[in-house]
This record gives structure tokens, sequence and C-alpha cells, in this order.
């Protein structure tokens, strides 16, 4: 009757039911509490993961059952087997007589497994097409805020011409991560939707970089939401002429590599600027302190807002004067010559007095890294190219390998936080394995058939890196998310087959028989699982939707894990039961003979009859004879 198969039926999967949950349990709430930038991505992933899947159980456990048993119809049918399952058994019954072979092939896969993982390029996050694009724009130092509109005007005016453009604005003086400077500006430009152009949004962005290159006296290279650039390096050292040069060198050997555009260093211009010399000698007779010279220049230069000055009324509310020279005469060295400086005395002195004018030329800005003057190297990425690539061509220039002493090269931005990802990844899965390790010897009471479960887990990687190399996608974070995902899916494969033999053991038929069994009654259900799961991740694979260029990469991963650990599971997961049984059966008599009691000298310790029958669980004897 439905009501005598939902309970038969809940009863014999209920312990695999609990450990797949339990499984992927262990592997994402630890990963919820990573931290760094890679945490933020799964706190909440993880978090969500562990609560969906606990509460699935709830409903397989309650809700499934007395569904099945109301709504299902009584009979009795035997299924036949056909010709595919067959064969599967005939592949089994081979596996498990000659299970050191498979195993011994099953390590091979999984050197190549994890051999593969190196093989696919690496990057931080796939590029996404958000409609918008920030260009930055530089002209030369000493340009004034009239030049910069000038060219902002015919650059934004060009822009808007285009079909697939929906709006230009323009952010004049400032660009985001850097100081404000009347010379630079931020275009943001806003496409139509995806579905309404005909190119991507990469596809945009590099007419839009050959049409702006032959602007003359500009530099120009595109930003991210956050400012960054796709790919940062940052030179740092305490000799700021040896990290200037170093910089220059590497931007100069970069803006050869094809896999680059609009390569940038912050070392590359110098804008011409007046010094202004304290005469100490001088300065001393006439009393006259540097700090009065500074201020003097500054005053007329820039301007003073003073609490005590004088305010404009402009209705209810007081705005501040600022106090400086006309703006012609602020670039007039004989104006600033004339300019007078209070003495000690009460006094004043002509600036030209105390102090001596000179032209030259310095950096535009002075950055610093760990209290070192730093550099940062920029370059937006062609195409696809991977992150992980492009930093390794420009590491292997030989500015970046012959470094001079004191100065050294670090990765910045994205490039960093790609390191940071995957080094909280290792982590991450270490953490993941104990912990999954550890509910499956609660669960199953053994230490060693849980090694016969986790063994299933290299079995995917393999998968997902083909899967990924055939769509030409290379690891990022939702890549590394997709593979978490694995860690804790694919288990249910080998926890499925090895609940079925233990308990068909524990029942007194065969190994062999027991491990053949559990592969011809759980394939189907096996199968089935692998098909649905496949089935759910396909719309997310083919990156259909609003941020689905992030969500395809981790689906083809999982896709593709799914499929080789499954395929690989079924045959290699007996093999290695077997082995596991055979180390347990070894270790059982190992322990008999050092702590197994003994009534009379030379006779041997005998387990209880209910573990000493043919085919009793190894793993269980070797527990009662440590006792």
């Amino acid at each position: 009757s439905p009501y005598r198969a939902a309970l038969e039926a809940a009863d014999e999967i209920g312990l695999a039911v609990i450990a797949i949950t339990m499984t992927i349990v262990a592997v994402f709430v630890p990963v919820s509490f990573m931290g760094g930038i890679a945490g933020q991505y799964f706190k909440q992933f993880g978090l969500v993961v562990a609560f969906a899947v606990f509460f699935s159980l709830l409903v397989a456990r309650l809700i499934t059952p007395l569904l099945a048993a109301y709504f299902m119809r009584p009979g009795h049918r035997e299924d036949r087997e056909g010709w595919l399952l067959r064969g599967y058994t005939r592949l089994v019954r081979w596996s498990v007589a000659h299970h050191y072979r498979t195993v011994a092939l099953g390590l091979l896969v999984f050197a190549a497994s994890v051999g593969s993982f190196y093989l696919l390029p690496s990057g931080f996050l796939p590029a996404d097409d958000q409609s918008r694009l920030l260009l930055a724009v530089e002209l030369p130092p000493g340009s004034r805020i009239a030049d910069t509109r000038a060219v902002t005007d015919t650059i934004s005016r060009n822009i808007r011409a285009r079909t697939d453009v929906k709006s230009v604005f323009v952010n004049g003086g400032r660009v985001m991560g850097s100081g404000a400077e009347v010379r630079k500006a931020t275009l943001i430009i806003n496409l139509l939707p995806k579905e309404q152009r005909r190119l991507t949004q990469d596809e945009v962005r590099q007419e839009i970089g050959r049409s702006l290159a032959g602007v003359p006296d500009i530099r120009f290279w595109f930003l991210k939401d956050n400012g960054q650039r796709q790919l940062q390096l940052v030179a740092s050292g305490r000799d700021g002429t040896a990290v200037s040069r170093v910089a220059a060198d590497l931007a100069s050997q970069a803006k050869r590599i094809p896999l680059l555009a609009n390569v940038v260093s912050t070392a590359e211009l110098d804008r011409p600027e007046l010094r202004v010399v304290p005469v100490s000698d001088l300065a001393a007779e006439l009393g006259v302190s540097t700090e009065a010279i500074s201020e003097a220049v500054r005053i007329a230069t820039i301007g003073d807002i003073g609490a005590n000055l004088a305010k404009f009324d402009v209705g209810d509310r007081q705005v501040p004067i600022r106090v400086q020279l006309q703006e012609g005469a602020r670039g007039d060295p004989r104006m600033l010559e004339s300019l007078k400086v209070a003495t000690a005395a009460g006094g004043a002195v002509p600036l030209s007095a105390v102090a001596r004018f000179e032209l030259s030329q310095g950096p535009t800005a002075i950055d610093r890294y760990d209290r070192m003057r730093r550099v940062v190297i920029g370059a937006d990425l062609v195409g696809d190219v991977a992150l992980g690539d492009a930093v390794a061509q420009v590491m292997r220039q030989p500015a970046a390998r012959n470094l001079p002493p004191g100065v050294e090269i670090k990765q910045f931005g994205d490039a960093e936080v790609m390191g940071e990802v995957f080094e909280s990844f290792a982590k991450a899965m270490g953490a993941g394995i104990m912990m999954v390790y550890a509910v499956l010897v609660l669960l199953f009471g053994s230490f060693l058939q849980p090694v016969t479960i986790l063994f299933s887990l290299p079995l995917s990687i393999g998968g997902a890196i083909v899967a990924l190399a055939v769509t030409a996608k290379p690891i990022s974070l939702p890549v590394v998310i997709g593979i978490l995902m694995l860690m804790g899916i694919v288990t249910k494969n080998a926890i499925m087959l090895v609940d079925f033999a233990v308990e068909e053991m524990r029942r007194g038929v065969p190994r062999a028989e027991a491990i053949v069994d559990a592969g011809r009654k759980r394939a189907r259900p096996i199968v089935m699982t692998t098909i649905a799961m496949v089935g759910g991740m396909l719309p997310s694979a083919y990156g259909l939707g609003s941020g689905g260029e992030f969500r395809a990469p981790m689906a083809i991963a999982v896709i593709g894990g799914l499929l080789s650990s499954t395929l690989l599971s079924l045959v290699f997961v007996p093999a290695v039961f077997a082995v596991m049984d055979d180390i347990a059966n070894l270790a059982w008599r190992l322990f008999s003979r050092l702590v197994g009691p003994t009534d009379e000298p030379g006779a041997a310790a005998a387990p209880p009859a209910a573990l000493a029958a043919p085919g009793a669980d190894a793993a269980g004897r070797l527990r009662v004879a440590a006792e």
C-alpha cells in the first residue's frame, strides 16, 4: 500500500538523507564566516544555502512521505532492468573484483583533476553588462579648467552621437580614486539596456577607446564602479626616483602587451611649478620665519577662509569670503615677489628680499603605500582576457623581473583581492572537508568508510574544469562558489551507495554482493537527482537575465562537476569501499592480537557472534575490538 511504502522508503533512506543534509551544512556554515572582501560574497550565500538545505530535510522527512502516502496509487510493479543498468552492473562487478586497480586508476583521475585546476586562467569577477561605462580623461599638467571643458564637451558630443548610448554626464575636475585637479574629468556613459543594442558593453568600450585614440594631448582609461582599473600594480620603495623609473619602464613595456590597453602610470607626467626657496641667512637677519613666507604665498595663490574674516550675507545664510590674488596675478612671478611678509619686529619686507623664485617641474602627486613612495600602473583588459593571464604577462617583463634594491611590485585592486579569494578558498575547502568527515564519522560510527565518501570530492573537480574549458570561462569567484557547492552536493552519491552497502552487510549479505546491489538499486535515484540538479542549473548557465554573467560560470562549474562525479563515483566508490573494508579487516586482525581478551593461554580472541558473521561490517568489528 502507499502508506506502507512511504514508511519503508522513509526508513530506508533516513540516514542517507540526514548525512547528505549535514554534509552540505558542514561545508557552507564555515564558509559564512570567511573574512576579507571574499567573505562579503560568501557570508549571505553560505547561510542561505545552509538554512534552505536544513528546511529541505524537514520537508523530505515530514511532508514528502505524507504526500506519497495519500496521493500515490496502490499497486505492485516489477521494473525490468534495461541494457544500460545490466551493463553498469557488470562494470561494478569488475570494479569490485579488481578494486585495487580501480582505486589506482581513481587516484590518477584525482591527480589529473587537481592538476587541471591550474590549467585555466584566473580572475576575480567575470565582466558583467551593467549598461554603464566610466571614462576618465586627463589633460597635460598645467591645463586650465577651460581646456578640460573644451575637450570633454567634444568627447561627450561624439559619444552621444552613438545609437547605443542613452546619456553622457561629465564630472569635471575629478577622477574617482585620485585627487581633484582641473585637468581631469570623469564621463559617465549610460548605455541602452543590453536587450536593445547590438553590441555588448565591452564591445562598446573598445569602440569608444579606438575613437579617442586620435584625440591629441589627452590620456584616457576606463574605470569600474569602485573607481579602480581592471588591472592595477603598485611599485613602492623608499627611493622615489627609483620607484618612478621602474614604474615608467614597466608601463612602457606593458604597452607592448596585446592583452592590455590604455596603460597609464602616475609616474609619467610632471607639471610646471614655481618654487619659492627661502634665503635662510637674509630671512634670519630680517626676522622673517619660514612659516610667514609659506603663509604669505598660500594666501596669495590658494586663498584663505578665516573664521574671523568677514562673511557675505545671502538671505538667511552667510557665505565665507575667500581672500586671494586675482587669477592673472597668481601666475605672475613679479607680482608674487612684491608680496609683503611680516617681520618679527612688526614691519614688512617684500618676498623677494627673503626668498628666491625658481621655475621647475614636479610630480603631479606623491602617493605613499605602507609609508613608502608608490606609483600605480593601471591598464584596461582587452576583450575576455583573464586577469590572471594579464598579471602574469606584466610580471614577466624585464622591468618587473630586474628590480633595483629597495623597490618591489605588488598586486593591487582586483589582482590583490583575487589572491585573497584563492587563499580563502583553500582554507574554506580544508575546513569543509574536515567538517564533512567529522559529521560522517558521527553518523556512520566508523572512521574508515567516511574516507570512501570523501574520495568522491575530487572526482567533481575534473568535470568542472573541463566544462569551464569548453565554454572558455576562467576560474573566478563564482567558480569558487560553485566548487564549494560541489563539495557538499557530490557526497550524496557516495553516501547513498555506502549507506545501502553497510546496511546489507549488517544483514549478512556478502561484501561483493552488497556493493553490487547498492550500485544496482541506487544508480537510478542518483542519476535522477543529478538530472534534476543539472536541469535547475541550465537557465543560470545560459546567463539569462540581469546579473547572468556572474551566475553563468558558477552554474557551468556545478553542471560539469555533477556529471563527472556521478559517472565516476558510480564506478570508483564501490572499489574504494572494498579497499576500506580490507583495511578494516587488517586492522581488526592486528588489534585482536594486541588487545583481544584471552581466557586460556594461546586462545585467540573471538568477536561477538553478531559481528563475526560472514559479511559483517569490518569497521564495526574494529570498533568492538578497540573497546
